[in-house]
């Protein structure tokens, strides 16, 4: 087995990886307002400023975020170790991902006073942190850019009194066989779930005129090759498509098709997405698929370990839990409840029954998450048809409509200079979400919410406001408030926890489901409003949904 990736050295970042050379750690500068700026970038952010440098600053910091990691790893770094996010003292703003090294990882506390080493592999020197020396003054927590309770002041105002979203409706919806290690071609589950959507929809494929996907990449079980590969086999001739990574979350998908039927760009637009990474992964065991990525990476988590989303989450999940007091036990009660849900569907992968003492006394895989913490991988696809609403009244199922999205990127996007308490984008679109309608959290029947891992659905729970930011402890202590029959019933169809990993396409599915009434044992009585997010360290998106019955 190879060693961890190394930083793939550019003109814009080899200063970063090769300072340790002479024991400085140094990092970009804007010379107009002194900001420092981490990734290196060809313009300040701040100021807009391309008057840059480089400084060598002193190599101390605070720790920010703390995960130890016991599932992944290479031979030059075996579990268990500690991923960190480090503040630099120069300028919080600054959050370098790295390993915190030569210390009890039980004896680590966010806001201690870290110090710089450099691990010297190849030519790069990796900046790797100790405590240091002088522990007898706790360095002060970094402050978010934007509090977690401001995010509304910066949400935009709408552009027009008429919303876009009036103008389509979800037609149709339709899944493949779900399943681990179908080892079937992921196309083929694609085609499958088209097919049912297209029937659901009352339609044949010759009505649909776009097609629109995300990612719409084929890597390491991610897709079935997008746009292209369906189109290919089906040969539909459409006037307008859409796929690619740049969107919002896997529902992106679906509010691209919104717009494009909004401008007449078309009528009836099939939007899928399918995984196959539990085939690929066995595949990969038999050594009959390839690795992805390779001895370089552009990856600034990589080089330590941060091979995961979960480990860039963890270090999120630990400031919430530092901050407000959260508890493994909080994300408990989500795997409960994803669980319990799980057990009245038949399509779930897994249904046996879960208890608290199952949770906590599981494998870990990177602190604060177990492996009930964390989705399932599996083969799968999901389709839903988006039409123009005045066609919506002749097809034979019940439309749904779209009340709001939200999507307004507020805070940063690279992964570990976001908000420091919450899954990265949630906050910024959950408020956007709410200037775009009069209804009010209250007024939601339904929430289907993105769990690539517990804290995920804490995150969004939170955001969109279910409960205050900072009290998700005692909401979700219980898991009452989140059961079939609480006051927000939650991933009613067991999420991704349980049911299997869908990418938010499975939650757009589930929510049609409940707001036709036809979930069946886990039907929530009388819903009428539904809210699906999609997105996990991605810029993202959030549906609100609703039946006109």
């Amino acid at each position: 087995m190879a060693g961890r990736p190394l930083p793939q050295l550019t003109l814009q970042n080899e200063f970063f990886w090769t300072s340790g050379a002479d024991g400085r750690l140094r990092i970009q500068e804007c010379r107009r307002c002194e900001a420092l700026l981490h990734p290196p970038a060809p313009i300040c952010r701040y100021c807009r400023s391309q008057d840059l440098g480089v400084r060598a600053v002193s190599g101390r910091g605070t720790l920010a975020g703390v995960s130890v990691n016991h599932r992944f790893g290479f031979p030059d770094l075996p579990p268990p170790y500690v991923i960190a996010e480090v503040a630099i003292a120069e300028d919080p703003r600054v959050r370098l991902t790295t390993n915190i090294v030569d210390c009890d990882p039980d004896k680590l506390e966010l806001g201690q006073p870290v110090e710089v080493r450099f691990h010297h592999v190849d030519d790069v020197w990796l900046p790797v942190f100790t405590l240091a020396a002088d522990q007898t003054t706790p360095a002060a927590m970094p402050e978010d850019e934007i509090a977690p309770t401001d995010f509304g002041a910066y949400v935009r105002p709408m552009r027009t009194t008429e919303k876009f979203e009036d103008r389509s409706a979800i037609t149709g919806i339709g899944a493949s066989t779900l399943g681990r290690r179908l080892m079937v071609p992921p196309l083929s589950l694609t085609i499958e779930a088209c097919r049912a959507a297209v029937a659901d929809a009352g339609l044949t494929f010759d009505d649909i005129d776009g097609l629109s996907t995300y990612p719409g990449l084929d890597v390491a079980g991610m897709g079935e090759g997008g746009v292209s590969a369906l189109e290919g086999a089906l040969g539909l001739r459409p006037t307008w498509i859409n796929g690619g990574m740049d969107t919002f979350g896997p529902g992106g998908s679906v509010i691209a098709a919104m717009m494009a039927v909004a401008t007449g760009m078309a009528r009836h637009v099939l939007c899928f997405r399918t995984l196959w990474e539990a085939t690929f992964q066995q595949l990969l065991k038999d050594g009959k698929m390839s690795p992805p990525g390779g001895a370089r990476t552009t990856s600034w988590q990589q080089p330590f370990g941060g091979v995961s989303a979960a480990h860039t989450l963890a270090q999120n999940a630990s400031r919430h839990f530092h901050r407000y007091g959260t508890t493994r036990e909080t994300l408990g009660w989500i795997a409960l409840n994803q669980r319990a849900n799980a057990a009245l569907n038949p399509t779930a992968i897994y249904r046996d029954p879960l208890t608290m003492d199952d949770y906590l006394s599981a494998r870990m895989i990177t602190t604060p998450f177990g492996l009930y913490d964390c989705d399932v991988p599996c083969d799968g696809a999901v389709a839903v048809i988006v039409s123009a609403v005045e066609t919506a009244g002749d097809l034979p199922k019940k439309p749904v409509r779209v009340e709001a999205v939200g999507t307004q990127i507020i805070e940063r996007l690279d992964w570990d200079q976001t908000t420091l308490t919450h899954e990265p984008q949630v906050l910024g679109q959950s408020a956007h979400l709410w200037s775009r309608t009069s209804l009010r959290p209250n007024d939601v029947d339904v929430a289907e919410l993105y769990d690539g891992f517990t804290f995920n659905c804490l995150s969004w729970l939170e955001a969109l406001g279910f409960c205050g930011i900072g009290e998700a402890k005692d909401f979700l202590d219980g898991g009452t408030t989140i059961a079939r029959d609480g006051l927000i019933p939650l991933n009613t169809h067991g999420g991704q926890l349980s049911h299997g990993r869908t990418h938010g396409m499975g939650l757009i599915h589930e929510a049609v489901v409940q707001l036709r009434g036809e979930a069946g044992e886990r039907q929530v009585a009388g819903a009428k409003v539904a809210v699906a997010s999609s997105g996990g360290l991605t810029p993202s998106g959030v549906l609100l949904l609703r039946t006109d019955d």
